[in-house]
């Protein structure tokens, strides 16, 4: 059996060996393509090919999933004695290991451009009082954590702006699952949280840019999840939301 579809602008072919997969069952597949269709929108025309094989010796089932990404082929494998958990945890696989792929990409690009002197650090406005940040995390308060971050707030922005413009199924939520000041409010709170086990051999500003391109893809992966977080978070540190749309 094999079926091939590009209902929902991935083009997917489905294989099997020793079973077979009903429309429903290939309807609820293709459905669930969701995340693994937004990790890949960024990149040129792409093709997954699905191989759900039933092991007789076992009674499970295996689905094999390749996907193929500007010339470099990604796979990932699961088996569950339910189909359909099977191609979920394969697709999860596959999803991180395009994720992974993606950042690996995107600090070439960084590489790049500082070797070309066109990379712009994330610089503070005014100099950080970093006593004030160490005694904030050490004793748990995010409000005074928040304060004495202020100097980063404006170059966050502008930087969390621009990582989401390169990516469409980031901008195109930008204003209606969330705005540019969750996202840095959010990597905020992840600086605030991972603070005291930060690598003591990189910049700060280096460290907290790191935190971005995590943050953004919680916000899309989890959009509920994280503006609870912020929500709680400005409320610890007394900060009204913002109106921003954009």
């Amino acid at each position: 059996m094999s079926v091939a579809s590009n209902n929902h602008g991935l083009p997917v072919e489905f294989d099997t060996h020793q079973c077979d997969l009903s429309r429903s069952e290939l309807e609820k597949m293709e459905a669930s393509l969701g995340t693994l269709r937004e990790v890949v929108a960024p990149f040129p025309v792409t093709e997954l090919h699905v191989l759900v094989e039933r092991n007789n010796r076992s009674n499970d089932f295996t689905v094999k999933a390749s996907l193929l990404l500007l010339n470099n082929r990604h796979v990932a494998s699961e088996h569950h004695a339910q189909v359909f958990t099977a191609f979920e945890r394969c697709v999860e696989k596959l999803v991180r290991e395009v994720e992974a792929y993606r950042n690996r990409l995107e600090n070439m690009e960084e590489r790049r451009k500082h070797e070309q002197g066109t990379h712009k650090e994330l610089l503070p406005d005014h100099t950080p009082d970093f006593a004030a940040l160490d005694r904030a995390a050490r004793e748990g308060d995010y409000g005074a954590f928040r304060n004495a971050m202020l100097a980063y707030e404006e170059p966050l922005r502008k930087r969390v702006g621009r990582w989401v413009e390169r990516f469409p199924e980031a901008d195109a939520k930008v204003g209606k699952a969330f705005t540019i000041a969750d996202v840095v409010e959010d990597v905020l709170l992840d600086a605030f949280e991972k603070y005291e086990g930060r690598p003591g051999d990189m910049a700060f500003h280096e460290w907290l840019e790191g935190l971005i391109g995590p943050a953004v893809q919680e916000m899309l992966r989890h959009p509920d999840r994280e503006q609870e977080n912020v929500s709680m978070a400005r409320s610890a540190a007394g900060i009204q939301p913002s109106r921003e749309e954009h």
